[in-house]
């Protein structure tokens, strides 16, 4: 009886644990919805201006990346975890010449910036583990700020 108890009590537990584990990711999620404007970008430790004005929008568990113009660049879904340090962020491409494909990355917010360290350039490399992208890093780092809708 008393091993019937304690396996309860880890079930019990265990059950009550699911949605506090759920919930940091979904609460990170929230926190990125809307509108980003890209403000600075380095890519191989130079300055990555073709990517500043650039335009990333999070509608619930979808993104689309748009140029300066207006033009869809990218899009696909994104899967956080934020309860790793740096925080990790996944770009899954559901369209275009990247659909199948996904870039890896770390995030971090702090007010109205949101700041994206990812393996874009180089499919092939791992999930960065610090913000940074010098030459030869394969990594693209990237300062966005809240923009309005």
């Amino acid at each position: 009886m008393r091993g019937i108890t304690w396996a309860m009590s880890w079930l019990i537990f265990g059950s009550n644990l699911m949605p506090a584990f759920a919930q940091p990711a979904e609460g990170a999620a929230q926190k990125l919805q809307g509108p980003w404007l890209a403000t600075k970008a380095e890519r191989d430790g130079k300055a990555a201006d073709d990517v500043v004005g650039h335009r990333l929008s999070f509608t619930g568990n979808r993104f689309q990346i748009r140029s300066k113009d207006g033009q869809p660049l990218y899009e696909g879904t994104f899967r956080l975890d934020a309860s790793i340090k740096p925080a990790a962020i996944d770009f899954g491409h559901t369209q275009g010449t990247l659909k199948g494909k996904t870039w890896k990355g770390i995030y971090a917010l702090d007010g109205d910036t949101l700041m994206i360290c990812d393996n874009a350039p180089d499919l092939e490399r791992p999930r960065p583990g610090a913000f940074g992208a010098t030459k030869g890093s394969g990594y693209v780092l990237i300062t966005f700020k809240r923009a309005k809708p």
